[in-house]
């Protein structure tokens, strides 16, 4: 839930509106990094504040120097590493293994998928990637020219299309409904034409046939 303060920070593209697991993972993530640089921020500003007033409090220097100097600042440091190496763990996919495997397969400005069809048969579409809602799912990430980058902000982290090498990223699609997805890498002049969709459909429905992003008329409801 994305406080009112911070109302500008939803929507489709939005990583603090998380609709998967991985993705709610990296919100969390986010969220304990702000409040960990705000308790820093306020204790740099507190130190500032009494440094301009002509009575300080009369506290041993061991209380600044070790107290707020050396434990406060390590133990914020601790907590978020540890949440970091939790959060990246959570992550690596290990935990769940993934049940069905797609290819993201970008190049100068779309992408192309290779995913299951309705009947199990390879199929390849333009723009869309068809996933089963509910099912952990593989995508294997390549490109045909230069870098680019996948990104379902509300789905997984982003993870790099490298010329020469191939990456893979796991997610969970926990609803059926279309997500957004962009290349968060900048790659030329077409870049701006460069997003794409994921349509998580319930796994004893798949829609027939698979259809492109830009052929097909019908919008799937939003999660």
């Amino acid at each position: 839930m994305v406080p009112g303060s911070l109302a500008g920070c939803t929507g489709p593209l939005s990583t603090l509106t998380p609709h998967g697991p991985e993705a709610t993972a990296i919100a969390t993530l986010w969220w304990v990094m702000l409040a960990g640089s705000a308790l820093i921020t306020a204790l740099v500003l507190l130190l500032l504040a009494l440094a301009f007033r002509a009575r300080r409090p009369a506290l041993p220097p061991a209380f600044w120097t070790q107290g707020l100097g050396l434990y406060f600042s390590f133990g914020v440091l601790t907590l978020l590493m540890g949440v970091t190496i939790l959060t990246g763990d959570r992550l690596s996919g290990r935990y769940q293994p993934a049940e069905v495997t797609v290819e993201a397969i970008a190049r100068q400005w779309q992408w192309r998928f290779r995913q299951p069809g309705p009947d199990g048969t390879p199929v390849e579409t333009t723009g869309r990637l068809h996933i089963p809602a509910g099912v952990p799912v593989e995508v294997l990430i390549r490109t045909e020219d230069v870098i680019h980058s996948f990104w379902v902000p509300q789905l997984a982290g982003k993870l790099d299309a490298i010329p020469g090498h191939e990456n893979r990223l796991r997610l969970i699609a926990p609803e059926a409904g279309l997500y957004q997805g962009r290349s968060a890498e900048f790659s030329g002049a077409g870049y701006v034409d460069m997003g794409f969709e994921v349509l998580a459909y319930p796994p004893d429905d798949p829609p027939a046939p698979f259809t492109d992003r830009r052929t097909d008329p019908v919008e799937a409801p939003r999660p």
